[in-house]
């Protein structure tokens, strides 16, 4: 019996490695979607202990945010999570042009810290490929005395939840995969009935930092046998960095041929 089981293991590998192949297509949202939002400004010194995660399988999405000290500390801080990216209207000046852009996340940050007791803390945003993401990472970590910071970050995976087209969600993939290298085309179908385009698939993170500790990024992109990038940095001492990192697949399915197409496998 074990035999038997390791052959159609065996099979259904060598039909995933000369079948169709298909590129993730933008995740179509839920009926019953689901929202998070959370502001806030603080200003003041002692204990800091602030964490934030969301983990959603319907979008593909994982997102961890943390920070823990001892000192003086100014947080203005906006967190907007939607299933329906058509309600998460916001302006990231790397996505779009810097026009509004339908988002699934959305978190805003601007801070400033002195202390003592270093600042530990960071973020990490993940499009899960399992859950049909593209299976890029960002992240975020620092341990510093002094911090100031203002920073954007970003995340799409989902069709609109109204197509301007007037099409169901669920027929745009197909209507994306005919339009192929039509560009304009593309963007009309991933635009919503109220005007915001929607850019999935995309992660990223733009940040605008000077810091007296350590401080880093990590990013990576993956895809079994076809992709695998990565990028780090690490900074240890008195600096001030402006970064932008971004992750964008375009969100039209391709078909991809595998060496042994035609070949009785």
């Amino acid at each position: 019996m074990k035999g038997v089981v390791g052959i159609v293991i065996i099979a259904i590998a060598l039909m995933g490695l000369c079948g169709t192949v298909v590129a993730n297509p933008p995740l179509v949202p839920p009926v019953q979607y689901e929202q998070f939002c959370e502001n806030h400004k603080v200003s003041g010194s002692g204990a800091v202990d602030v964490s934030t995660s969301i983990i959603d399988k319907k979008i593909a999405l994982e997102y961890y945010d943390s920070m823990n000290g001892d000192g003086d500390l100014e947080l203005d801080q906006e967190t907007a999570y939607s299933q329906n990216a058509d309600k998460l209207k916001r302006n990231v000046s790397s996505v779009n042009g810097g026009n509004k852009s339908a988002l699934n996340l959305f978190q805003s940050t601007k801070m400033t810290y002195a202390g003592e007791t270093p600042l530990i803390g960071g973020k990490s945003l993940n499009s899960k490929a399992f859950y049909g993401g593209i299976g890029a990472k960002v992240q975020e970590l620092y341990s510093v005395n002094e911090m100031e910071q203002d920073e954007t970050a970003f995340f799409s995976s989902t069709t609109p939840y109204e197509p301007a087209n007037g099409a169901r969600p669920e027929d745009l993939v197909a209507q994306l995969k005919n339009a192929g290298r039509n560009v304009s085309k593309v963007e009309e179908l991933m635009t919503a009935k109220n005007g915001a385009y929607n850019p999935a698939h995309l992660i990223g993170l733009e940040t605008s930092t000077s810091f007296n500790g350590t401080w880093g990024t990590d990013a990576s992109w993956h895809k079994i046998f076809y992709k695998d990038i990565k990028a780090h940095e690490m900074f240890s001492g008195v600096f001030e960095a402006e970064k932008t990192i971004k992750f964008h697949e375009n969100p039209v399915p391709e078909r991809i041929r595998a060496p042994c197409e035609g070949i009785d496998c």
